[in-house]
Parts: structure tokens; sequence; C-alpha cells
């Protein structure tokens, strides 16, 4: 169900895409800029998926495993390494913001609401750094809604 939640994510990316003139697109048309960014919006909605699902297993359960716990950290910490490492100085896509930039600022919001201490900025500082420009944006900034986990 969780990847079944991203794919359709990807799709409705795809379809926004297609609605506007391809200058105004926020993935690439085609070629190895477009796989690329379809990857990191693929890792980054899978992060967000598994972030919410850890939070489902506590909310549903009352109380998860140690081993659940753990397998969830490191997919969630796994994830997190292989988009430091793929960070660009400014831009997942060069020169401007698109879907993939938009996607792991969300999902890194949502992580750090959600489960405090598993997105840590010193540990990622170039995801930190991603984040921190789109943040400053009003974009983003305007559109704030603070994630409040049930009690």
């Amino acid at each position: 169900m969780a990847g079944s939640r991203s794919l359709r994510a990807g799709a409705i990316l795809d379809w926004l895409d297609e609605q506007v003139p391809p200058e105004l697109a926020l993935i690439p048309r085609s070629g190895e800029d477009r796989r690329h960014a379809l990857h990191i919006c693929a890792l980054a909605t899978g992060l967000a998926d598994k972030a919410v699902s850890f939070i489902y297993s506590r909310l549903f359960h009352g109380q998860t495993s140690d081993a659940w716990d753990a397998r969830c950290q490191t997919q969630i910490h796994d994830v997190l390494v292989v988009l430091e490492r793929e960070c660009g100085e400014y831009w997942w896509g060069g020169a401007a913001i698109g879907h993939a930039d938009i996607a792991v600022a969300c999902t890194l919001r949502f992580l750090g609401e959600a489960h405090p201490g598993l997105f840590d900025v010193a540990t990622y500082p170039a995801l930190a750094a991603h984040c921190g420009r789109c943040e400053a944006m009003k974009a983003f900034s305007s559109v704030v809604q603070p994630f409040s986990p049930p009690s």
C-alpha cells in the first residue's frame, strides 16, 4: 500500500507537468535529467511513506517491536544517505527548483516534525542546506501545516 502512494504521487507530478508548457514543467520532459528527477522524487516519496508507516505502527498497535523500529530507522537513514550524497549545490535539476527539490524539502519537513531526531542536520548538511533554501522561499513559508502526532 505504501508503495502505491509513491506511484500515485509520481503520476500526479507527471500529470501536472503535462498541463503546462515545456518551459514551465518542473521535471524535464525526457532524457537522463528526467530519469534523475524521477529517481529523486521516488526516493523522497518512498521516504515519506516509510515515515508515515512508522507513525501508523505506533498509533494502531500501541507499541512496536524494537526490530520494527530499528528497521524503519535504518531504511529512513539509508535513503537520507543516498539523498545527501546526490544533493547538488543548489537545485537537483540545475538552475531552477523542480519537483524533486519540492518533494525532498516537504518530506524532510514532515520527517523532522513526525520523528524528531531522525533527520539530524549535522549528519546531512547538504540536505539541511537544501531544505533551508526551500524553506526561505515564500511558497514554502506561506504553506505550513505543522504535524502534531495524535496522542
